[in-house]
């Protein structure tokens, strides 16, 4: 084993030392935070962006006030129309966009990447309809395996060069192996977890959760309250996730606990924001409105929602998310319909 485990590490170091050129699909916080990283790693990048005149402003200031205000992108990030890209050299194509975007970008791609280009999902969430995984998307619009990242990495830290940790889901160790070397720096530290399903349910399931946890906030309920939602929350995404063929240690890692505290308690959170917002009586709508984002949860509830009706499993929490953003029930109502539920155990034995 250890001769093994020292070519491993070799190899690594090998792929550390390369410069890759990379397209990063996707000019919001995270697709401009990723692409920075990744140029600060020493690779040639390009982010693609919905439109032209996007692309000329971006290229013009190095800066994207709306989504990552006061941070200044380097020069020799290129800012690029998707209409006017050219994936041919790209070795890497990562997709930084919403999840209810991945399969139309993803048909796009999939004439114009390179065969042997690899791809990197950084979305959070559940296709509606399909309940598809993004990396599932990709892999059935491009006919090539996606890897998927996912973790606590608020866009706003990361491009600030906060020290941040992640995760990489692949089936395939190589290929996870190889975009470790290739993403992991100073202040961006990345793992290999071959959890794909559990990694991508971790990332799109606690948006939900943060909705939860931002309208117990948005109520003035303390550190209990918050703790409780959290704990509990996880236990039943754990539930849900076991069906659907999750690993029970990735809920404990950093694509799973990890990412809903962050998302939970997050001044950065767009899914908290969103919950405070409904607890003040803001609609769905007016709520993304103001949030100015897409808000991954609102889908994601939905998802959920289709997902524990569909396998039979509990999802309390997650349910009054959705009764609040489908039937308008009243926040301070779901408190009260969660702690006048029939007493149990904690756990049950398998």
């Amino acid at each position: 084993m250890e001769p093994q485990a020292g070519r491993i590490f070799k190899g690594r170091a090998a792929i550390a030392a390369e410069s890759w050129n990379v397209t990063v699909i996707g000019s919001g916080s995270w697709g401009c935070a990723f692409g920075r990283l990744l140029w600060q790693r020493g690779h040639r990048v390009q982010v693609l962006t919905l439109t032209a005149e996007e692309a000329v402003e971006l290229n013009r200031t190095h800066r994207n006030p709306h989504f990552l205000p006061g941070v200044e992108l380097p020069s020799q990030l290129e800012f690029v129309a998707i209409g006017d890209a050219d994936l041919g050299e790209a070795g890497l194509v990562a997709y930084a966009i919403p999840t209810q975007a991945v399969r139309a970008v993803a048909r796009w791609v999939a004439p114009r990447r390179r065969p042997d280009s690899l791809q990197l999902s950084l979305a959070k969430g559940l296709e509606l309809g399909t309940l598809q995984r993004p990396s599932e998307i990709i892999a059935q619009e491009t006919g090539a395996p996606a890897a998927a990242l996912s973790g606590p990495n608020h866009a706003e830290e990361v491009a600030r060069d906060m020290p941040s940790a992640t995760v990489i889901a692949s089936h395939d160790e190589e290929s996870a192996c190889v975009l470790q070397g290739l993403i992991t720096c100073e202040t961006f530290r990345v793992y290999t977890n071959p959890d794909v399903v559990g990694v991508e349910f971790c990332g799109a399931a606690k948006n939900p959760v943060a909705m939860a946890v931002g309208m117990s906030d948005g109520l003035g309920y303390g550190d209990n309250t918050r703790a409780s939602l959290i704990t509990r929350s996880v236990a039943e995404l754990a539930r849900l996730g076991a069906e659907l063929g999750a690993h029970v240690a990735t809920f404990t890692g950093l694509a799973g606990i990890g990412d809903v505290i962050a998302t939970c308690t997050s001044r950065h959170s767009r899914n908290r924001l969103a919950g405070e917002l409904l607890a003040a009586g803001e609609s769905p709508t007016e709520v993304e409105a103001k949030v100015g984002q897409v808000v991954e949860g609102i889908p994601t509830t939905y998802a959920l929602h289709d997902l524990g009706r569909k396998l039979r499993v509990d999802m309390p929490v997650s349910e009054n998310v959705y009764e609040v953003l489908e039937h308008g029930r009243r926040p301070a109502d779901c408190v009260r319909s969660l702690m006048g539920r029939e007493p149990t155990r904690e756990y049950r034995e398998r």
